[in-house]
């Protein structure tokens, strides 16, 4: 048996043994000894994907959604670098990767052989460890060393800080099968189960928070055990102020409209928290993030204590686990709570609900509450997630996602049919058309290839909808070329190309029809910027008055 053809058997072998079942490969020669062993390997699901880019954003969104280790692999040179924005997503929002680039041996390098670039270390800071796996040789050792590789790259992924692991793996050719299968030892793995086995630490103490009834639950991107802490914050008679992405906002205490009531200095002043509790990483809400500067404990919930998020640094504490003890008395501050919330989410259901037109907020909110129970809605990290965070009501029974570890715009398509594919259930996604255009690759399925029930509902305005909200839009001049983007595409056109079906919104009351059907299709919602920049205003001014007018009251 060749070096190549060895190491990738034994590798593919001994990840599936630590519980590999999803791999996403690009195409390529030097790759081909990994490709071929993933080929034979019946225990994992194989994606093939033309574009590397698409490729490792696919496998974000497995991993994204399972919680457990995806493999992408890719042949060398700029192929690897294409993995590279969806590394940086992997790792900003602790999600499990195992990268596997192909290689040309040292030997090659830096002599301008074909298709060799500079990979040692080539993603930087943005893996949780990278390893130069050496050429294979047929030397024994090489065997314990490639199992122990292995497992130990599994676990890094996984715990007790999930996020990517890069092995760069030179070959040498041959690099495909050359019907030898001898070998100095033998390639089998140990009988039990992996070749190492890790058992995770036990967590840090518990940290005892303040008993309070004047605190704050706030839960953010990534966040874990959510609803345990829900239930304790239920407990203790605190509000919970919950991005959608965070998958906390159900029950009685969850608010809607927090990203309004907090931009009230009036309603600031007079809900001053003593205990703030942070689950995961929150960045929606400008008010939000300012409000947490104003408590006299903040304590920040991290299941690793390497890296934890605390964007405005008003951390006072830091804590893998926290309990929050229940306090009997008066309920006033969960009460005024409550009862602005409903105030400022009635203003702004008005506003939306004055007519049966299209618009991005009303199409966010109403998404939302039509989806079937055990639905997936993977949301844009620009201005979809952040009309949910504005408009939707709490609800049980959904799952959303969204990539806001760097809040790119890239590879959202193929996040979504990842994420739809590990999901096994109906699944959504909400995208801008920019996002949608920057990752229609995404859209390239072989025949052979699972295809997801996937709606992709596009929020079609001709442009970059958010820098309409920014202060950018007050330079009419320069704005609508520099950064209103417009385009022409024509996203039936798209569909067609792709074979897919496509349904145009034409109206809100055609809504729950649009949604039905199976498979991977695209609905087209087309609305207009300036008439949505004016919209959010009069939300925001009527939530604001009503809660002004709430406290005068």
């Amino acid at each position: 048996m060749n070096p190549a053809t060895a190491l990738a058997t034994v590798l593919v072998d001994e990840l599936t043994r630590c519980g590999l079942t999803d791999v996403v490969m690009a195409p390529g020669s030097r790759s081909a000894a990994l490709a071929m062993a993933l080929f034979e390997q019946s225990k994992v699901r194989l994606h093939v994907r033309i574009d590397e880019r698409s490729a490792s954003f696919l496998a974000l969104g497995l991993a994204k959604r399972s919680g457990r280790p995806v493999a992408v692999v890719c042949t060398s040179g700029t192929a690897a670098a294409n993995f590279h924005p969806a590394v940086v997503e992997a790792h900003e929002s602790g999600v499990p990767l195992l990268v596997l680039t192909a290689d040309r041996p040292p030997e090659l390098r830096e002599t301008g052989a074909n298709q060799t670039i500079d990979q040692v270390k080539l993603y930087g800071s943005a893996t949780r460890w990278s390893c130069e796996v050496g050429v294979p040789e047929e030397r024994p050792g090489m065997i314990a060393y490639w199992r122990s590789l292995a497992s130990r790259a599994w676990h890094v992924a996984l715990d007790p800080d999930p996020g990517p692991v890069h092995l760069n793996l030179a070959f040498r050719e041959p690099l495909i099968p050359d019907g030898e299968e001898s070998w100095c030892e033998p390639l089998d793995g140990d009988a039990t189960g992996p070749w190492t086995k890790v058992r995770a630490a036990t967590p840090g103490s518990v940290l005892h928070v303040p008993p309070t009834r004047r605190g704050v639950l706030v839960v953010g991107d990534g966040a874990v055990n959510v609803k345990r802490y829900v239930a304790a914050a239920s407990m203790a008679g605190w509000p919970v102020l919950a991005e959608p992405n965070g998958n906390a906002r159900y029950g009685d205490h969850a608010l809607s409209s927090h990203h309004f009531l907090l931009g009230v200095p009036e309603f600031v002043e007079r809900h001053h928290p003593e205990v703030v509790v942070t689950l995961g990483k929150p960045g929606l809400s400008r008010p939000l993030l300012s409000y947490l500067r104003r408590a006299e404990e903040h304590v920040v919930v991290t299941p690793s204590l390497a890296r934890w998020p605390d964007p405005v640094r008003s951390a006072t504490q830091v804590a893998q686990e926290a309990e929050i003890p229940v306090v009997s008395g008066d309920d006033a501050w969960l009460k005024a709570w409550r009862t602005a919330d409903l105030v400022a989410r009635n203003a702004v259901d008005s506003v939306l609900d004055e007519s049966g037109e299209l618009s991005e907020p009303r199409l966010a909110r109403d998404l939302v509450s039509a989806m079937p129970g055990g639905s997936l809605l993977l949301a844009a990290a620009s201005m979809p997630i952040r009309d949910l965070d504005q408009t939707m009501h709490p609800r049980r029974g959904i799952r959303i996602l969204a990539n806001r570890g760097a809040s790119g715009i890239d590879g959202l398509v193929s996040t979504a049919i990842g994420a739809a594919l590990a999901h096994g259930n109906r699944a959504f996604a909400l995208l801008g058309d920019l996002a949608f255009l920057h990752d229609q690759n995404g859209l390239v399925i072989g025949p052979q290839d699972h295809r997801p029930d996937l709606a992709l509902v596009v929020v079609n305005n001709a442009g970059g909808g958010i820098f309409s909200l920014l202060p950018q839009a007050a330079f009419s001049e320069p704005f609508e070329r520099v950064f209103g983007t417009p385009h022409q595409v024509d996203l039936a056109s798209i569909a067609a190309a792709h074979g897919l079906p496509y349904t145009r919104l034409e109206a809100m009351d055609g809504l729950t029809k649009v949604m039905t059907g199976e498979g991977l299709r695209i609905v087209e919602a087309r609305t207009d910027r300036a008439a949505n920049a004016a919209l959010h205003a009069r939300m925001r001014d009527a939530a604001q008055e009503a809660v002004r007018a709430f406290l005068g009251a």
